[in-house]
């Protein structure tokens, strides 16, 4: 990784695909300028409180980065360090390194979070343990379309196994909390260990999407009846069952974390955090894709068990039927991947509706921004409507480790 010191910066607009291209700064050593965040927004400018507490995880799981930003937040200035995880990074106490999330960044799922961190673990220099806690921190699947806990540990951390990442990677759900109402807090409590780094991510060739074999779901339930889930699981597994007769689900059902408080009416000084209720579903295929669904229910209530039920399988069905071996959640993941792996050219099957989405697109733009090579693409054939991507490695792997 060379000196981001003595590179020129990099210049983006807009507060869109901030963390990917903050995260790409982070593995290539490019320093980046971004520019314009919101600057039209009249009840809150710049930069947002999720954004600001993304920053401070990045400052703490690196060391010798630099993070300037106005007082507006409208101009953000990132000058990346050495990634070296939970050992040595900034904030860190016995290895391991508490994320606050605080009650203004309640509207993203923690996997927001936890997502780009875990593009960046393979390429540190030591193992990530970062526990997230706090009264922002959701477990569940959120309005703003992040992914719950749930699948994130079942359908995108098994991907990590194509690119040789497959041991010691745990992702613990330590207190569950559903999307609060306005004002009101989650506290959620997430531990994520990440400990196997690579020098180069393996060249990954994935062509054959196979067929759907197997569905597993986790059915949560949190501060209310464990009745919910039996509902949630009954109406899935009423729409699933018809394709797929190896579908079971889960059921979790956990009280509400509580959460200090001053406020007047909690004689015991604390209050429930997020109540709610959800579903994650993910279809196994026979060559080991995998798709995924999530529902919760949202934070001004009104949405039955089986609504959510019903949304989660048909949403499911819909993933499935984009075709391809990766889903749109986990695109990001795998080619990130790819660009930074050995100097090879790795080739992944995808459907139409993935590689034409716009965030997509723009990934290619910026990854080719960052040195990296354009994709080639071509019709798949064999009767299939999907596009087969052609991705150059960059060969960047990891400069804090000298072997595989």
């Amino acid at each position: 990784m060379a000196d981001g010191t003595t590179q020129p910066l990099l210049r983006f607009t807009g507060h869109r695909h901030l963390t990917s291209r903050l995260v790409l700064s982070t593995l290539t050593g490019r320093p980046v300028r971004i520019s314009q965040i919101r600057p039209n927004n009249v009840t809150r400018q710049g930069l947002q409180p999720h954004e600001v507490s993304f920053l401070r995880l990045l400052d703490a799981i690196t060391n010798g980065s630099q993070i300037e930003f106005g007082m507006s937040g409208s101009t953000l200035v990132y000058r990346p360090g050495l990634i070296t995880g939970s050992v040595e990074g900034l904030g860190a106490s016995g290895g391991i390194i508490r994320h606050e999330i605080s009650r203004e960044c309640a509207t993203r799922g923690i996997s927001w979070w936890i997502v780009p961190l875990c593009i960046l673990a393979p390429f540190s220099k030591g193992h990530v343990n970062v526990v997230f806690h706090g009264e922002g921190c959701v477990t569940s699947a959120t309005p703003a379309g992040d992914l719950s806990v749930d699948s994130v540990r079942t359908a995108i951390l098994p991907l990590y196994k194509q690119f040789g990442v497959e041991r010691d990677i745990e992702l613990r759900v330590l207190k569950r909390s559903c999307s609060p109402g306005p004002g009101k807090s989650a506290g959620g409590e997430v531990q994520l260990v990440f400990n196997h780094q690579v020098r180069l991510p393996k060249t990954l060739h994935l062509l054959n999407g196979g067929r759907v074999k197997r569905i597993r779901g986790v059915a949560y339930a949190i501060g209310v009846g464990g009745s919910n889930n039996a509902r949630m699981i009954e109406t899935a597994r009423g729409v699933l069952n018809k394709f797929v007769p190896d579908t079971y689900i889960f059921s979790d059902v956990s009280s509400a974390p509580l959460i200090p408080t001053k406020e007047k009416g909690h004689p015991t000084g604390k209050k429930k955090g997020g109540v709610g209720f959800g579903l994650s579903l993910v279809a196994e295929s026979s060559t080991n894709c995998l798709y995924s669904a999530d529902a919760a229910s949202p934070p001004e209530g009104g949405i039955t068990p089986e609504d959510i039920g019903k949304h989660c399988a048909y949403q499911l069905l819909e993933c499935i039927e984009r075709g391809g071996c990766v889903e749109k959640s986990a695109v990001e993941t795998v080619l990130c991947l790819m660009a930074m792996g050995s100097e090879d050219v790795g080739r992944l099957a995808l459907g139409r509706d993935v590689i034409g989405d716009e965030d997509v697109i723009q990934l290619g733009r910026d990854l080719r921004e960052f040195g990296g090579a354009g994709w080639g693409m071509r019709d798949k054939g064999e009767d299939s409507d999907g596009i087969v991507v052609s991705v150059v490695g960059r060969g960047v792997g990891n400069v804090g480790r000298k072997a595989a």
